[in-house]
């Protein structure tokens, strides 16, 4: 009998990908693996508050020409230090960059998301560790849990408001192919904006007092002061929600893409992230789009490939949110009947 073909980011086959999730302090880690021998890998960094690593790495024009596999993790910038685990997991497989008698050196391009806000008491006290990184690793497979699980674990939407008025985000991933092409999408969605579906309507983001949806785009656009109408306690949230939103998405394919091809993937498949999330990329988002090629198949052309991104990611994107569940204040769609 012929296994099910995944509908998500490892349709592409040889990726696989493992969730470690702390339901209780809310905040987690994904993380994505490439087969053995690496993939090639590139990003577009969309959004003005980056939290990262090793991405000088995917400049087409870095002397690595592979990866090895791509972290996202909560936790801000204390999270970065969970990929010396993702690098322990792949140096135990001999996997990574070939120095000589010293072995390998693994390259994991890194990014994080600010989760404190669903913390207990909202403190930056917990984030995942080099440990919790490494049990993601081997829990790594073809299935992918989505909805409020690693990465996701603590994230929100609709931000434009404060965080009193949010929803919940996660993560959401699915595949497109046409012939021997495949293209998966992987999102992580933390976003300021609001999450809409293809005609525009509101799927989950801002809420008003009254708990009625509020266009986050309009609120802005007529001089709406940001996360400055409804905090956690209901008060004036001001610029401090500067810094704390951040969508992060891989796109992967199985097409033949050189880096330079790889790079303009990941700006294609956040021009899709745009049309999804309402507005994105803003200065308050540390937004980044991984693209990788395990380069098994030739594509028609690179545009190809960028099509069928276009048409994984808002998919990606929706099942983050309609699979999320609630977490202490914060309402999720999952929680819906």
């Amino acid at each position: 009998m012929t296994a099910a073909v995944p509908s998500n980011l490892a349709a592409v086959p040889g990726i696989t990908v493992g969730h470690w999730t702390d339901l209780r302090t809310a905040t987690g880690c994904t993380v994505v693996l490439a087969p053995a021998g690496g993939m090639r890998a590139a990003c577009a960094v969309r959004g003005r508050a980056t939290g990262t690593r090793e991405i000088d790495a995917l400049d087409p024009r870095h002397l690595v020409g592979h990866i090895d596999a791509v972290l996202f993790t909560g936790g801000s910038a204390y999270g970065l230090g969970a990929a010396d685990g993702v690098m322990r997991w792949l140096k135990e497989h001999g996997r990574g960059f070939p120095v000589g008698p010293a072995g390998v050196v693994p390259i994991v391009p890194t990014a994080v998301i600010f989760d404190f806000d669903l913390a207990p008491g909202s403190k930056a006290d917990r984030w995942p560790t080099a440990e919790d990184a490494y049990r993601a690793c081997t829990a790594a497979a073809a299935e992918i849990p989505e909805g409020s699980v690693g990465a996701g674990t603590g994230a929100t939407v609709g931000k434009a408001l404060g965080p009193g008025g949010a929803m919940k985000g996660g993560v959401g991933t699915w595949a497109t192919r046409a012939g021997d092409v495949v293209v998966g999408a992987l999102v992580v969605l933390n976003a300021v904006g609001n999450v809409v579906d293809a005609s525009g309507q509101i799927l989950a983001g801002a809420r008003g007092a009254d708990g009625k949806p509020v266009e986050a785009l309009r609120y802005l656009a007529q001089g709406g002061t940001p996360f400055g109408a409804l905090s956690r306690s209901g008060g004036a949230g001001g610029a401090g929600g500067a810094g704390r939103n951040t969508t992060l998405a891989v796109v992967a394919t199985n097409a033949q893409l050189d880096r330079v091809a790889l790079q303009s993937l990941a700006h294609a498949a956040g021009d899709a992230l745009a049309r999804r999330i309402v507005p994105f990329g803003t200065a308050f988002d540390g937004d980044v789009v991984f693209a990788v090629s395990t380069a098994a198949v030739a594509a028609a052309t690179p545009l190809q490939v960028e099509a069928l991104a276009a048409l994984a990611v808002p998919e990606a994107v929706e099942r983050a949110v309609r699979l999320a569940r609630g977490i202490r204040d914060i309402p999720g769609l999952a929680d819906e009947p």
